[in-house]
């Protein structure tokens, strides 16, 4: 029988929202539930799914649409606003980044209609659906390609071709070797010889990208897109304006889907440093994931100490703006190009717990990659930070996919890394992201407001102003292991009240415009 997977909304971690004075332990906590959650569009936390190790509707141990359509209910109780889907295209691999039919999908995930239903019932709950949207190349065996080997006419400058042998020696930005091919069919191929680069100096293939496009949000109905390689459009190999074209090409692929949906959203993968990824907001792309950020997050964990966390952010956010004034940053802590998050901090519970609250205090659109809130290990290569989703102790039930060996977890560990055991659980991590994500849904300041550094300089503390139009918060999160009492000085004295905390509930007080908080614990205060 299969089993149905939801969040209790009824249980969770204690919620207070009291006046001035000591906080006082209470057998009746009060939480933010349903009726407390406030959606605020274009923003919201996205979670990130591989739809092959998500959930397996048809016992094959391949996840599927239907799969994901069953856990839809999961997303909803968890707080999700907005779903990225890893390729789901036809290929050749398992990843699914070379793609060789842009308009259909993978039949090991189901059918195209099984795909429209998965987006119609997420919409319905009020979640949106972006699919990866694979630009800079195509895959080797896609049709176009073969066309264009056997110098087809109509096809043969889909792709890009050296004019002579000197550019074989030519390396990418990581050292890898970037053309591929022999005789006059060596072709520029930036990721792998089996992903060739399509020429987007050819109004054709723009003209072929935009019907695409059209086509996913007009007869399929998705929101929008995540773009992959967004800033790799055009190479070095184009000219010294190379930058300059991939932004332009990203502002017509604006333009053109906005034609069809005026509130598509476009988030852009540029894994760069900040002034090279602000140009692609300038009129192109609506959002881009702050790699920088990520960065942050982990080394302040690790280190139970401010890593220059708010003043690099606040610097970003306000160079940015300079670029675009309704820009919305994309943030996460890792992804499926990265070793998972768990892995990355050694397993320790306490530094993931404070990675989450970072990220969902902080502002923009979090996602959070699935298995992400119940502590999945997984390092590179790839496959193993690609494993399948834990959703039950027992891994041989059928719905669990199996399509490849799992190393990190045993259904023998007393670590409950599992969706069943940690629902069980009000002290668990997925319970912990829970009463994070439905805190920040619950103020419109953490939702959608400014961040401002703030005056407290105490070792361990990362705190910060969360401010928007109609509320203002301030956030403390106590890093280390240790209690920290911080004086709030002057500018922060009207922060009297508690709006939430998660952690230890013992010792922590405010009082005479001094709070004490123990280790490893968020606070959250209002005015």
């Amino acid at each position: 029988m299969t089993k149905k997977i939801g969040l209790l909304l009824t249980t969770g971690l204690t919620v207070a929202i009291l006046s001035t004075g000591c906080l006082q332990k209470t057998n009746t906590p009060l939480i933010f539930d349903e009726e407390d959650l406030k959606t605020i569009e274009p923003h919201g936390v996205y979670y990130e799914i591989f739809v092959r190790s998500f959930y397996d509707s048809t016992g094959d141990g391949i996840g599927d649409f239907q799969g994901a359509t069953l856990q839809l209910d999961y997303l909803q109780e968890l707080g999700v606003e907005g779903i990225w889907l890893m390729p789901i295209n036809p290929s050749p691999s398992y990843h699914g980044y070379d793609v060789v039919n842009y308009m259909d999908v993978n039949p090991e995930y189901g059918t195209l209609d099984d795909f429209k239903k998965f987006v119609a019932e997420a919409n319905k709950k009020g979640i949106k659906v972006i699919k990866d949207f694979v630009v800079n190349h195509s895959s080797e065996e896609h049709p176009w390609f073969q066309a264009a080997l056997k110098h087809d006419e109509k096809y043969r400058d889909y792709y890009v071709w050296a004019d002579e042998d000197a550019h074989m020696g030519q390396e990418g930005e990581w050292g890898q070797q970037v053309w591929h091919g022999t005789g006059n069919n060596v072709y520029e191929g930036v990721f792998w010889e089996g992903m060739p680069d399509l020429n987007m100096d050819n109004p054709k293939v723009r003209e072929d990208i935009y019907d695409i496009g059209t086509f996913w949000l007009e007869e399929v109905g998705v929101d929008g897109f995540r773009l992959d390689a967004a800033k790799h459009i055009y190479s070095s190999y184009h000219g010294d304006d190379y930058q300059e074209k991939n932004h332009q090409f990203w502002r017509e692929f604006r333009t053109e889907m906005e034609k069809v949906n005026p509130d598509v959203i476009l988030v852009g993968e540029i894994w760069d440093t900040a002034d090279v990824v602000a140009p692609y907001l300038d009129g192109g792309l609506h959002s881009a994931f702050n790699f920088d950020l990520s960065g942050h997050i982990l080394t302040s964990v690790k280190s139970e100490s401010d890593a220059g966390l708010v003043t690099e952010l606040e610097k970003t956010r306000n160079y940015f703006t300079t670029k675009s004034e309704d820009f919305i940053d994309s943030t996460f802590i890792t992804n499926h190009d990265m070793n998972r998050t768990m892995s990355e901090l050694a397993n320790n519970m306490n530094h993931a717990r404070m990675a989450a609250s970072l990220l969902l205090t902080l502002p923009g659109n979090p996602y959070l990659y699935y298995g992400e809130e119940i502590g999945m290990e997984g390092e590179k290569p790839d496959e193993g930070i690609r494993l399948p989703m834990r959703w039950y102790k027992d891994s041989e039930d059928t719905k669990q996919t199996t399509w490849r060996a799992d190393r990190y977890h045993s259904n023998d560990t007393d670590n409950a890394i599992d969706v069943e055991s940690q629902l069980q659980d009000e002290n668990s991590l997925l319970h912990h992201y829970k009463s994070l994500i439905y805190a920040r849904r619950a103020s419109e300041a953490l939702i959608m407001g400014e961040i401002k550094s703030t005056s407290i300089t105490e070792d361990g503390i990362v705190s910060f102003e969360r401010i928007s139009e109609n509320e203002e918060k301030l956030v403390i999160h106590n890093l280390s292991n240790v209690t920290k009492e911080i004086n709030l000085s002057d500018d922060l004295t009207e922060y009297t009240n508690y709006f939430f905390y998660i952690g230890e509930l013992d010792d922590i007080r405010l009082k005479d415009n001094v709070i004490e908080i123990p280790g490893y614990t968020t606070v959250i205060l209002k005015k």
